[in-house]
């Protein structure tokens, strides 16, 4: 009996120290992680597309090649419709900064000193003045800089067109080799537990996803109401609100708050007064109501089972720890630790441990 237990603790010190390595490895790498990491995304989206045409007869490579170029043209659809049009809205908003720092300087400033009673270097029409034009310069000179940036650094540029190319080609033959990736772990699996760890990835994979395709739809849906809405509104900058607030909507509430205040101050400064505020408001309330009512229920649904709270620390704490990578890993990872979460409570409820803790409670 003495062997066992220690056979048993030995071999999960062994699993702590391959998790700890893991670890390890994942943050020294991370800079060079993330074209990978968006490779296997795509390869672990397309997988069940490939699936369903190898159900219908089609060979491997050929449904391969037909679900990786279905991703390639709606790339570039969506980059030849939507990139022309925000670059016009981002020349514009660049071509109107001095017009809306003029009315910030004569308008808002002053209702400032005589509402907050802001007084001094604050309030100085000077100081205000220059640091507006040196801000207007700079927001002016944004493109070219990062531009030339990137032109002056041969290496970044280097690694910039590499990442663009890797991408494709990880997703490609991760998508061919999917299926046999997966066996081949699977073979590798102790048999003794076999079962159990095989129920835990079919578990988390239905989870993860059901989510993530889920997730993808509710952020471009939510992008199309919100664009939408501030394009009937009469905000100039309908499409680049809307989409921002889209896209990083996969933070619970993180979208409605970026979008409103971005798109309040756009329409303040478009109007150049709160005339247009309420329909900016009115635009994020019905595109909430949409999401909770009709979006993540149907898209979505309860599949990742995690708290708000809890998706907003796993993206700051995959930020705060990997970077960019991280934050691409966070609700990954995050929906594979809760099924594992959900599995030991179930074990510690079946256990003896808490079978008798139950059994004191109930004496008492």
């Amino acid at each position: 009996m003495t062997d066992s237990h220690a056979g048993r603790d030995e071999h999960a010190w062994l699993w702590l120290l391959l998790v700890a390595i893991g670890g390890w490895l994942l943050w020294l790498l991370s800079p060079i992680l993330t074209p990978f990491l968006i490779g296997a995304l795509f390869a672990y989206l397309g997988d069940p597309l490939v699936d369903r045409l190898e159900a219908r007869r089609f060979p491997r490579t050929l449904a391969v090649m037909a679900v990786f170029s279905g991703f390639v043209l709606l790339l570039l659809a969506m980059v030849l419709v939507i990139v022309p049009v925000l670059d016009d809205q981002l020349s514009l908003l660049l071509a109107k900064l001095p017009e809306y720092a003029a009315w910030v300087r004569s308008h808002v400033l002053p209702w400032l000193r005589d509402t907050l009673g802001l007084s001094g270097g604050f309030t100085r029409e000077g100081y205000v003045q220059k640091l507006l034009t040196e801000y207007g310069k700079e927001a002016g000179g944004l493109i070219s800089f990062l531009v030339g940036s990137v032109s002056r650094s041969g290496l970044a540029l280097v690694e910039l067109i590499a990442n663009l190319f890797l991408i494709p080609v990880i997703t490609f033959y991760l998508l061919r080799d999917w299926d046999d990736i997966v066996a081949g772990v699977h073979s590798l699996l102790p048999r003794r537990i076999e079962p159990r760890i095989v129920r835990l990835a079919r578990e988390s994979d239905e989870m993860l996803g059901s989510f993530l395709r889920g997730q993808m739809l509710v952020m471009l849906g939510l992008g199309i109401i919100y664009t939408t809405g501030l394009w009937l509104v009469g905000l100039q900058f309908a499409l680049l609100i809307g989409m921002l607030a889209g896209l990083v909507s996969f933070v619970p509430y993180l979208g409605l708050v970026i979008g409103t205040l971005v798109a309040g101050i756009a329409a303040i400064l478009q109007a150049q007064g709160p005339v247009l505020l309420p329909w900016v408001a009115l635009v994020f309330v019905v595109g909430q109501m949409i999401e909770g009512m009709l979006l993540t229920p149907v898209l979505v649904g309860d599949r990742i089972g995690l708290h708000p709270v809890a998706v907003i620390f796993a993206v700051m704490a995959g930020g705060q720890l990997f970077g960019f990578f991280g934050v691409l890993l966070a609700l990954p990872v995050a929906a594979v630790v809760m099924v594992l979460l959900r599995d030991a409570l179930s074990e510690y409820r079946r256990s003896a441990m808490y079978a008798l803790a139950a059994e004191r409670d109930s004496e008492h």
